[in-house]
């Protein structure tokens, strides 16, 4: 498959929509929807077929693995959960909490990796730590100096603010040293960059499917390492999470899904199996090649001072400043063109993905050179 022939397969990509938001939502692809949908409808619709509980715990399975797989996980590493903050929030709520405890974050995480230890500082009286950056980067012996004596660090793989890529790796051995737990917002990573969770080496990753792997909202993962998994009581407890669920005394499920709880749909992980069979049909490194050479023309087009991300690619997500990034959005949805205005910094984002056109890139171009 190519780009162009899967954005053919995207209702929502019209000729009259320049769609440049895929770091919030990324539309799916008609068979995407549809394998939801058929699979709600078959579950729903046929209860003297196959028993629907053997039914929806075969497809948990097949759809853990393949998320696995495309991951660089194995499947009992892998719970499936709602969204980046489901899992994050699984992860804040998993864990025994003492006054004084540090938790240290960057100022760049998204509210899925601010709200939890706010709500902690709150009620337990954790310690929340803040390690400024500069440009969408991290200094890291100011990250060496604020996870010195931390429970717990937490950051993005990729900043939803600036489109940079922080050195995970590094980031999570300085906080392994300190004996910190290391939690990762990965949401804008898969389907457009290559992941491998075994080679981060973090305790604990969170993830989604509804940006750039196209597939539908609900269709969260959460990835725990295993021996980490085993150390972890979860704060809700359900009979997918456990071994035997008439069992007089709890035992919990090995690995991570000892996070799941109870009775939920498969369908939006069903229709996320599409939309990772899609970007795997054309290759993460074509898609990859397809979103540098489009940013690279995107940047080519601006004033190189009004540009908030890095000048050279590293992601989809470029971040432009405007005078006034609200009404500078409205604007341009009257022309058609979807982007996306942040809260910090006070900037507009385009996101930029394989199925992209240059067209787009040359609209978006054009509009926003008219912006102050």
């Amino acid at each position: 498959m190519t780009p162009r022939e899967l954005r053919a397969d995207v209702p929502a990509l019209d000729e009259d929509t320049a769609y440049l938001n895929y770091g919030a939502h990324g539309p799916s692809p008609k068979y995407v929807v549809d394998a939801a949908a058929d699979f709600l409808a078959d579950h729903e619709y046929d209860p003297t077929g196959t028993d629907p509980y053997e039914r929806a715990f075969g497809t948990y399975e097949t759809v853990r693995e393949r998320i696995a797989d495309f991951l660089g996980a194995d499947a009992e590493e892998i719970a499936l959960t709602e969204s980046t903050t489901d899992g994050i929030a699984r992860i804040a709520a998993a864990i025994d909490w003492e006054p004084g405890d540090v938790v240290v974050r960057t100022d760049l995480e998204h509210p899925a990796g601010v709200l939890p230890w706010r709500q902690l500082e709150e009620e337990v009286g954790i310690e929340v730590r803040v390690v400024e950056t500069e440009g969408g980067r991290i200094d890291r012996d100011a990250f060496a100096d604020a996870v010195a004596d931390a429970r717990l660090a937490c950051f993005s793989a990729i900043t939803w603010t600036h489109g940079t890529r922080l050195p995970v790796r590094d980031l999570v051995e300085v906080a392994n040293d300190a004996g910190a737990f290391t939690l990762v917002d990965a949401v804008q990573s898969p389907g457009q960059v290559p992941v491998d969770l075994h080679a981060w080496g973090a305790d604990a990753v969170a993830g989604a499917g509804h940006k750039w792997l196209l597939g539908p909202w609900g269709a969260g993962f959460l990835y725990v390492d295993r021996a980490v998994a085993e150390e972890m009581t979860p704060s809700s407890v359900g009979y997918r999470g456990v071994e035997t669920p008439t069992a007089h005394d709890i035992e919990y499920a090995p690995g991570a899904k000892r996070f799941e709880v109870g009775t939920t749909t498969p369908a939006a992980h069903v229709g996320l199996l599409e939309g990772i069979d899609a970007i795997e049909s054309i290759g993460l490194d074509a898609v990859t090649d397809r979103i540098a050479d489009l940013t690279d023309r995107l940047k080519a087009g601006l004033d190189e001072e009004r540009l908030l991300s890095p000048s050279e690619y590293e992601t989809g997500l470029v971040t432009v400043d405007v005078a006034e990034p609200e009404a500078t959005v409205e604007r341009l949805l009257d022309r058609g063109i979807v982007i996306r205005d942040l809260p910090h910094p006070d900037a507009v984002r385009v996101s930029v993905h394989a199925v992209s056109t240059e067209r787009e890139i040359d609209d978006v171009v054009e509009a926003l050179s008219g912006e102050p």
